[in-house]
């Protein structure tokens, strides 16, 4: 009966006695101790909260209280403490980790080698992969949080996340995805002398209509269907068997490369990349009437129908802008797949512009560096920004809700060869 009503007097109690706290800021107030910052109020607190926590982490692990009489040579027991410093939102603060004989505790608050506690690292993370400078994310902790961290040490707390990023790059694939687009950021990256350098990146629709981006690649100069043809030839090693349409930016070169690796892929051209393409050989003042141009083209009914508009198109503006006609004839052959699909395939793959968006976040990510050290710092960089795309998972929602129409006429356009993947 005590211990029952021991428990339920803990859980209607608060969990801390504001008189209590009232009387410690007070106390700290008069002595002159700082409330925040190293070795003030908050600091000391932190202490005493890490210590107790690691204390009953041992007594739990031992099986019995500290002070405690047990037999001697039986079993494990205490062996003292080891002082380490950890860096906390309060600043750093020196605590006591117990130890036992055996070496077999495993901390869990504070775990062995961790000199910062997560919220820290957490914060420098989430900073680097909005694009922040670390010395940047360095200024702004001293000004939040009053802690003096390091650009060398925040470049360390980045650098954990390398053993994530190779596992992540290298984790098995899903064997048939509807559509995978691809693309390419370039970077600066100082390696003798500033140079841009291509990321690769290819951002995938699963069956059950979610985003999944495959992987980050590092090219070694201009971006090439050659070095393309090696990227999806480790990713159908990662097990992708099959991929029903495949989506780029009309890259020459490509198409075969796409057909040495799964030969049933359809390669489709981006629209948004060949109307911003087009854009660029045009005057600002006429992008509004190209674009009503080349709208019935890319919104036609049948091939046919989508040849007469362009030819439309040729006559009104080929004598003005004669690139824009030949870009175009160029892409047409990767163009024109899309227009025997159903309207919802269409519609998903015309205007849904997948990678733009994770295209946005890397480059302002990358901006904000100027340029990199090396081709391991980007690609940490690009890694970072991925990852805290949609922190609230909103975004994943309305994405899927978006494609579940196109899913159903894929299976049906395709033969079944995406539900042949579901489980």
């Amino acid at each position: 009966m005590e211990v029952e009503e021991h428990v339920t007097t803990t859980v209607e109690s608060p969990v801390v006695d504001r008189a209590l706290v009232a009387q410690l800021v007070g106390d700290a107030q008069r002595q002159g101790l700082s409330v925040e910052g190293e070795g003030g109020l908050l600091a000391q607190l932190t202490k005493m909260v890490l210590e107790s926590a690691l204390e009953g982490e041992i007594t739990a692990h031992l099986g019995y209280e500290k002070h405690e009489r047990t037999d001697e040579g039986v079993g494990n027991s205490r062996n003292g403490t080891r002082s380490k410093t950890v860096l906390t939102k309060a600043g750093p603060v020196e605590i006591e980790v117990p130890r036992d004989r055996a070496g077999t505790f495993e901390p869990v608050v504070v775990r062995k080698r961790q000199r910062r506690l997560g919220s820290i690292e957490d914060v420098v993370l989430s900073l680097s992969a909005r694009g922040m400078t670390h010395g940047d994310i360095s200024a702004h902790l001293a000004d939040v949080y009053g802690s003096q961290v390091s650009k060398t040490t925040i470049s360390t707390i980045t650098d954990k996340v390398l053993d994530g990023m190779a596992e992540w790059q290298g984790r098995p694939l899903d064997p048939v995805y509807p559509v995978v687009f691809i693309d390419a950021i370039h970077v600066k990256i100082r390696d003798g002398q500033v140079a841009n350098r291509p990321i690769y990146v290819a951002l995938a629709v699963t069956v059950e209509g979610n985003r999944d981006i495959l992987g980050l690649w590092a090219g070694d100069g201009g971006e090439g269907a050659k070095y393309w043809q090696q990227v999806l030839t480790e990713i159908k090693n990662r097990g992708v068997e099959d991929v029903l349409m495949l989506v780029c930016d009309g890259l020459k070169g490509l198409p075969e490369s796409v057909a040495n690796v799964w030969p049933a892929t359809i390669v489709q051209t981006c629209i948004v990349h060949l109307m911003r393409n087009s854009f660029r050989y045009a005057a600002r003042q006429d992008w509004d009437a190209i674009s009503r141009g080349l709208k019935p083209v890319y919104q036609a009914s049948t091939v046919e129908q989508a040849e007469e508009r362009f030819l439309e198109f040729a006559e009104a503006w080929g004598k003005k802008y004669p690139a824009i006609v030949r870009l175009w004839e160029n892409a047409w052959a990767e163009f024109v797949p899309f227009l025997q699909f159903d309207r919802e395939i269409r519609r998903i793959v015309c205007t849904t512009n997948a990678i733009e968006s994770v295209n946005a976040r890397i480059r302002k990510a990358v901006k904000a560096r100027g340029h990199f050290p090396n081709e391991q710092a980007a690609l940490k960089c690009v890694y970072l920004a991925i990852m805290a795309l949609d922190p609230t998972g909103k975004g994943r929602a309305r994405w899927t809700q978006r494609w579940k129409q196109a899913l159903n006429a894929f299976d049906i356009t395709f033969d079944g060869r995406l539900s042949a993947a579901r489980p």
